[in-house]
């Protein structure tokens, strides 16, 4: 029974004793086969060594591209200089990619309208994930029901796009002004901005669930990406119909 006790311990023990504490990637190239959208890096947390390491095999230099979100720019910039030179940072959103991917296949466009310049970190990133999948899209930025006369002046131009991304933090009014004014599918993104009571974006994602505008789909606070991710799954399903 001791020797038993003694192998089991070594069988369990042994192989851990040298081996780093790393983590590591799976990547999964088959997931736009599958989803109709391609694999994406949330970078917020990783390694920095992971991170460099798909940089070197997604970036233009090798022809492949991959979109990295919340990469911060103390991270990038560190990186170095033959790294950076190949890949297209945007240093508000946080992203970045080597290359758009070709022109989506459905023509239609989707406007991304924020609140305030405040939320501006949000929109972009839904903005240049739109970019990076290919699909034609506008900024309106700085909208907010504080001045309603903001959001009446982009009204018509915003009535063109055939889907609406509203990002908007605090009370997140402008998600139920719009959702009574245009027909267009409205994706909303909650964002963390304002004083106290807005509590890191709960009371506007709240408030967005509570909205008496009906069939406004909402996402998790500050999640750009995902509502970009939503409306291409959207234009996904238009080409399927044709």
């Amino acid at each position: 029974m001791i020797s038993l006790y003694f192998f089991l311990k070594k069988c369990y023990q042994s192989p851990m004793k040298n081996k780093k504490n790393t983590a590591h990637v799976q990547f999964d190239y088959e997931r736009e086969e599958r989803l109709g959208l391609p694999e994406a890096v949330f970078c917020e947390g990783k390694n920095k060594d992971i991170i460099q390491s798909l940089l070197l095999e997604f970036n233009e230099s090798t022809g492949k591209s991959i979109l990295f979100t919340r990469l911060a720019p103390e991270i990038f910039y560190g990186f170095p200089e033959t790294i950076q030179k190949n890949i297209n940072y945007h240093e508000l959103s946080r992203t970045a990619f080597a290359f758009a991917l070709p022109p989506h296949k459905a023509s239609k466009k989707v406007a991304v309208v924020s609140a305030g310049s405040a939320d501006a970190k949000t929109a972009w990133e839904a903005a240049r994930t739109l970019e990076y999948l290919g699909i034609e899209h506008s900024m309106f930025e700085d909208c907010g029901v504080a001045g309603l006369w903001r959001i009446q002046k982009a009204l018509p131009q915003i009535r063109e796009y055939d889907i609406v991304i509203a990002v908007a933090g605090l009370d997140a009014a402008l998600v139920s002004v719009l959702g009574g004014l245009i027909k267009s599918p409205i994706l909303a993104v909650p964002t963390s901005v304002g004083y106290g009571m807005a509590k890191n974006g709960e009371t506007a994602l709240s408030s967005m669930l509570a909205s008496c505008s009906s069939g406004i789909s909402v996402f998790n606070i500050d999640n750009g990406f995902g509502a970009a991710c939503a409306a291409a799954r959207i234009l996904n399903m238009l080409i399927k119909e044709k």
